[in-house]
C-alpha cells in the first residue's frame, strides 16, 4: 500500500517556515505539510497529546527540525523522536543557522537522518531549499517507513553533495 509522506516543519521563525514551504511548493512538491512554531507544539503532535493536531498512527512522516526554538528546542525534540519505539524510525532532519560542529556530532549520534545549515545569503538559502526538489521523487513512497527511510539517504546524500559544491 502507498501512502503518502507528511512533511512536519518545525521552525519558529515564521519566514523561515514560509520560505520553506514556498519553495517545497515550487519545486513541485505538493505533499501535505504541517508546521509548528516550537518544539512543545510538535512533541504534542507526535506524541498525540493535549488539544491540538495528533499524529496519525501508521502514516508515513518527515520532521524538518529547527534547533533554536522556544518552550522545547529541536535536539530534545530530536532526542524524545529516536528514544520513542514508534518514532525512532521516521526520518528527521535538522534545518538549522547553527553550524557548530559539536552541535552537528550530537545531532548526528542522537539520531538525524541529515543536518542542513540554513545559508545566511537569502539567494543561497532559497536554492538550498529548491533542491529539496529531489524528495517529490517520494511524494509517493511505499508504506514502509524502511523503504522510505533508504530512499530518503540516497536522496539526502544527492542533496548534500549538491550543497556542498
Amino acid at each position: 500500500m502507498i501512502k503518502e509522506v507528511r512533511i512536519v516543519i518545525a521552525e519558529d521563525d515564521a519566514g523561515h517556515a514560509a520560505l520553506i514551504q514556498k519553495n517545497l511548493a515550487r519545486s513541485g512538491i505538493s505533499n501535505p505539510i504541517l508546521h509548528f512554531e516550537d518544539g512543545q507544539q510538535v512533541l504534542d503532535f507526535l506524541f498525540r497529546r493535549g488539544e491540538g493536531k495528533r499524529r496519525e498512527q501508521n502514516s508515513p512522516y518527515l520532521l524538518l527540525l529547527d534547533i533554536r526554538m522556544p518552550k522545547v528546542d529541536g535536539v530534545e525534540v530530536l532526542r524524545q523522536v529516536k528514544e520513542d519505539v514508534e518514532l525512532r524510525k521516521m526520518p528527521v532532519i535538522m534545518i538549522t543557522t547553527t553550524d557548530d560542529p559539536r552541535e552537528v556530532e550530537n545531532c548526528h549520534k542522537l539520531g538525524c537522518s541529515n543536518y542542513l545549515v540554513k545559508p545566511v545569503d537569502y539567494d543561497k538559502f532559497v536554492y538550498a531549499i529548491r533542491q529539496l526538489a529531489c524528495f517529490s521523487q517520494w511524494s509517493k513512497c511505499p508504506g514502509s517507513m524502511g523503504e522510505v527511510i533508504e530512499h530518503l539517504r540516497f536522496t539526502i546524500d544527492n542533496f548534500q553533495l549538491t550543497i556542498d559544491n
